[in-house]
């Protein structure tokens, strides 16, 4: 996949400018080799006092500790076996299973001893622990933040994966709603409500951008914005786009939830006003012929289709049910979403009265007003009570209230099979990689069937089974189905996370805070990047997770989701901006505020808060190799093929820049953040 996605990018960036060109002709191995040894490591008994055969191997024969391998074994002419040294219990006579490697570095030999009657044989496996080293810690940390920075590789030097993550579990949640909240009152009181809802929008969105740079809670704030893929509204509706804190509060349950319980999150979600809203289900009524009212679908089809279970049933391992004659087993039917739809009837603004409710969903959002955000709240009048069809051949019966039928039909879709599968497969693609193994969504989706300890659900351990499987750690260059394409906006908050953006707080006159309008002319994040938080342009999230371009990607039967949203323009954008940030809005340089007028509200956008720190590179600039090697260690952990690093010297050493470090400086970042080797997670 690497290979492929590196190759498509050189075809498509060739032609924009005389740098690209310089990089793209470089070849697109990524720089690197396997990070993990890949040579078995058995010892096999071989004493002859009895015929007992066995064999006992590892996946790996040295990998980093807390990471996973897979132990398999098989023999011959026994009755049982049973597993010692790092792993145990009573084994099959053959078999495999994926074991976390001992935090002890050094030597980890694994044994197991197989019987026949009164005689036994050992079998042994060695596995070398060892610390992660730079390019490993960055591969992690590109999956499990918004992007790898040194000094955090550094810190998984001496602590392993695990533990990290953990860490991470505990930190308190960078929320957003309140914030805006405490900002709000020092907002103009002269603007309208229009152009306030906006004012708060632009402080959602540079808020979003300071979280995902500078908040300690990295994993969390990546789960969150992963989750917000999954369970898509977006502040460009109609119905949202001037009810700022409904944005924003919206965003707090996914942060909220992203470590917690998944059958919790489908609650919030669903009764979340936000979604109500976007989704159609606020306000939705029971059915009155007489008044051609009929029970809302919407909600219903995309939590089925979108959010939970998908169009067709699963195996455990992600992989389609087929009848006889191949044709994929459907999950659900129209007569299954009508039953759901009415479901979900009778759910509204959380008032006095239905009345009022209405009065506040025609009134909309008022500047300093009451922020409408508490989850909605049931009609019994405005429900249908009659029998309803869902999953499975479930029906509820008649005469249930609101709530009773919302909790049972959301129990109804907790338990459908594949519901663990299809989560499991959608956060790999968005953590990980875009072609997960089926034994990879397996092994996760197992996980979140049951966490060990019986619960279903529990987001900590199925990210953890994400991030610690021997998948996502090992790196094999050659492999077509490794890595995926960076979302554009991740590749923006990594260079920032490498080159120190300041950090303050917001002005709430709406100068400072990050406000993005007016870095790249009156544009917005979703504008340069095809895509920003909570902005998609439709509940299908901005790519499909069964993307697949036509030519060597579907030849290969693979998916990128990323390259729906690669286009020309998109491609020229985003190129441009990262031109703009490398060479105009650096540490360098003198960086005046801008007037940015935005519906009428002039805002001020302080754009010095986006300048990156170059000193160390400005330093270096005399010395080409040098300079290239620093920044491919910021950017790329030093990860870095001779061709691309060639490919920038000469383009260094040729340039007009030969007596201008800053411009030096910038060249060799700019280079290396829009190459492939950058451009493409491995």
């Amino acid at each position: 996949m690497n290979i492929i996605l590196n190759s498509l990018f050189i075809k498509m960036f060739r032609s924009f400018n005389i740098f690209i060109l310089a990089i793209f002709i470089s070849s697109c191995g990524g720089g690197g080799s396997s990070s993990f040894s890949l040579n078995n490591n058995t010892s096999t008994d071989d004493s002859s006092t009895n015929n007992i055969v066995i064999s006992l191997q590892s996946s790996l024969s040295e990998a980093p500790f807390s990471s996973e391998v897979t132990l398999t074994w098989s023999s011959e002419n026994t009755t049982r076996c049973e597993a010692s040294n790092g792993w145990s219990g009573l084994k099959s006579m053959s078999g495999s299973e994926v074991i976390q490697v001992s935090s002890k570095l050094g030597a980890n030999t694994y044994s197991l001893t197989c019987f026949n009657g009164t005689n036994s044989r050992i079998s042994t496996s060695t596995i070398n622990s060892r610390n992660l080293n730079q390019s490993e810690a960055f591969h992690f940390l590109n999956q499990a933040t918004f992007g790898a920075t040194e000094s955090e590789a550094n810190s998984l030097s001496s602590i392993d994966l695990d533990s990290w993550i953990e860490g991470q579990f505990l930190i308190t949640p960078s929320l957003y709603d309140p914030v805006l909240l405490d900002r709000e009152s020092a907002i103009d009181s002269s603007l309208s409500n229009f152009q306030h809802q906006r004012r708060l929008l632009e402080l959602f969105k540079g808020l979003w951008i300071k979280n995902a740079v500078l908040a300690e809670d990295q994993l969390r704030q990546r789960v969150a914005f992963a989750l917000s893929e999954i369970f898509v509204i977006s502040m460009l509706d109609p119905d949202l786009n001037l009810r700022a804190h409904l944005i924003s509060d919206y965003y707090d349950v996914l942060v909220s939830s992203a470590f917690g319980n998944y059958r919790d999150l489908m609650e919030a979600v669903t009764l979340h006003p936000a979604m109500g809203l976007y989704l159609d289900h606020l306000s939705n009524e029971k059915p009155n012929v007489s008044k051609n009212i009929r029970p809302d679908e919407n909600y219903a089809r995309e939590l089925l289709q979108l959010f939970t279970i998908g169009l067709v049933d699963l195996n455990i391992d992600g992989t389609v049910q087929r009848d006889f004659e191949g044709v994929p087993l459907q999950s659900i039917d129209q007569s299954i979403i009508e039953g759901f739809a009415h479901v979900f009837t009778g759910w509204h603004f959380d008032q006095s009265s239905w009345n009022g409710a209405n009065n506040l969903l025609n009134d909309g959002a008022k500047k300093n007003s009451f922020r409408d955000i508490k989850p909605m709240k049931s009609y019994n009048n405005y429900h249908d009570k009659g029998e309803k069809k869902l999953l499975n051949g479930t029906v509820l019966s008649a005469g249930n209230s609101a709530s009773g039928d919302l909790k049972s039909a959301l129990d109804n879709i907790y338990a459908h099979p594949n519901l663990a599968p299809f989560v499991s497969y959608r956060l790999i693609q968005r953590l990980v990689k875009s072609n997960p193994s089926k034994e990879y969504v397996g092994r996760v989706a197992n996980i979140f069937n049951d966490n060990g300890s019986g619960i279903k659900g529990d987001l900590k351990a199925v990210i953890k089974a994400i991030l610690l499987d021997q998948e996502a750690r090992t790196i094999i260059g050659s492999d077509l189905t490794a890595g995926k394409l960076k979302e554009p906006i991740l590749r923006a908050t990594q260079l920032w996370r490498a080159y120190g953006l300041k950090n303050h707080e917001f002005d709430n006159t709406g100068k400072g805070g990050y406000i993005f309008r007016g870095f790249y002319g009156n544009r917005d994040i979703l504008d340069v990047f095809g895509q920003g938080p909570l902005q998609s342009p439709s509940v299908f999230n901005f790519f499909s997770p069964f993307y697949s371009p036509p030519g060597e990607i579907s030849n290969n039967s693979l998916v990128a989701p990323e390259l729906e949203i690669a286009t020309e323009y998109q491609n020229t954008n985003i190129l441009n901006f990262f031109w703009k940030q490398t060479f105009d809005y650096n540490n360098q340089k003198t960086i005046s505020d801008i007037e940015v007028n935005y519906g009428g509200d002039k805002i001020i956008s302080s754009l010095a808060d986006f300048a990156i720190n170059i000193d160390e590179e400005v330093a270096l600039a005399s010395d080409t190799t040098s300079l290239i090697n620093r920044v491919a260690a910021k950017l790329l952990g030093g990860n870095i093929s001779d061709d691309l690093r060639n490919s920038i010297k000469n383009v260094i050493d040729q340039s007009i820049y030969t007596n201008e470090p800053a411009n030096q400086a910038s060249i060799a970042i700019y280079l290396i953040v829009t190459s492939p080797e950058f451009t493409v997670q491995g």
